[in-house]
């Protein structure tokens, strides 16, 4: 199974409470689709870079959630629910690209290799620093400025 994000913008005036209902409702769907909840964050309220217009007014601000877990690909057809949610103000399912791998003890666990790729190519020093053809002369003498 692959690994996902998803990100959730809630309303700021939302409380703890109503965000954890939502982040067990999602749990549970995740559960129930035989997939593994494996982190949550919380970042707090963030200011947006412009409105998000719901029914109830402009936002300008939302506290948002992260939830990364493991569910089938089709999971994501299965998220439409949180279209009607009032609390929410967007979300989004993005397919973690993290490679997994299995470790000694049988937990998955995001590899730490870095990919590093040295591009070494000839790079030409501009010579022509100095302007020395005067086509730009015939252009610059009917200038207004």
């Amino acid at each position: 199974m692959p690994l996902y994000d998803c990100m959730l913008l809630l309303k700021p005036h939302i409380k703890k409470e109503a965000l954890m209902e939502l982040a067990i409702k999602v749990g549970k769907h995740v559960y129930g689709r035989n997939g593994v909840l494996t982190n949550v964050k919380y970042f707090g309220t963030v200011q947006l870079g412009y409105g998000i217009k719901k029914l109830d007014g402009r936002y300008f601000q939302g506290q948002m959630m992260q939830m990364t877990m493991m569910t089938p690909p089709n999971f994501n057809n299965e998220l439409h629910y949180l279209n009607k949610e009032d609390r929410l103000l967007r979300w989004l399912l993005v397919k973690n690209r993290g490679d997994l791998q299995l470790d000694s003890s049988d937990r998955y666990e995001p590899s730490r290799t870095l990919v590093y790729q040295d591009f070494k190519g000839d790079e030409k020093e501009d010579s022509d620093d100095e302007d020395t053809d005067d086509t730009d002369d015939k252009y610059n003498k009917g200038s207004l400025f």
